[in-house]
């Protein structure tokens, strides 16, 4: 194959010239995360440099936190990131498959041995005794499928992914749950999700989980 006349890509992005705090506004992760994170998914990236044109790992993985961090659309992330859109709409697919791989090790809802610290840290923020988790419903805009438009249509009249976050006192998440479009209501995808099933296992530490415009829920 022929690649002497194709384009070589020349990275825009250099973790190690940026300030900490810039760091952090861009990606919403400090640079240790990163470099522990960019560690685990690089042997999933690798196969994407054996071309001439090829990402480095370390600005995939940038280009794609950046992409998340900031719910811009793929062109302007591509364009700060010195690629195409088809080459960013790729490398998308392949970060996000490696980041799946890990997720259980980065996402963990609160386990008995976690219940003194978290519940300290609660009371620590807001005086809420016994509370073990927050919980909420976001609603994340996409464009449907045309088949099924309606399903994804929620009550605001925009079409979206009702998406179940919960999340501990230092706004670390524990659990989420992106299974349902825009038109489910908040509390069925609860009563569906895992969360009940969690918190009877924990019945006898009468612990709660809260959420804004919701009854909480009580173990006991």
């Amino acid at each position: 194959m022929r690649w002497r006349h194709l384009p070589v890509y020349r990275p825009l992005v250099d973790l190690s010239t940026m300030e900490e705090r810039h760091v952090k506004v861009t990606y919403r992760l400090d640079r240790a995360t990163i470099h522990e994170l960019f560690a685990q998914l690089e042997p999933d990236l690798m196969s994407a440099i054996h071309h001439p044109t090829g990402i480095p790992p370390l600005v995939q993985v940038l280009s794609v936190l950046r992409f998340l961090a900031s719910g811009s659309f793929q062109t302007t992330v591509a364009i700060a990131s010195g690629m195409s859109q088809p080459m960013f709409s790729n490398m998308l697919s392949r970060v996000l498959s490696a980041l799946l791989k890990h997720i259980r090790s980065y996402i963990v809802f609160p386990q008995v041995e976690d219940l003194p610290t978290v519940n300290g840290d609660f009371y620590a923020l807001g005086h809420i005794p016994n509370n073990i988790s927050a919980i909420d419903g976001t609603h994340v805009a996409l464009v449907p499928p045309c088949r099924s438009e309606q399903v994804y249509r929620n009550r605001k009249r925009y079409h979206s992914m009702n998406v179940q976050m919960v999340c501990l006192a230092d706004q670390y998440v524990s659990h989420a749950n992106a299974k349902f479009p825009g038109s489910v209501h908040d509390a069925y995808i609860l009563r569906n999700s895992s969360i009940p099933y969690v918190m009877g296992q924990l019945q006898r530490h009468r612990v709660w989980l809260i959420g804004e415009d919701k009854d909480p829920i009580q173990c006991e």
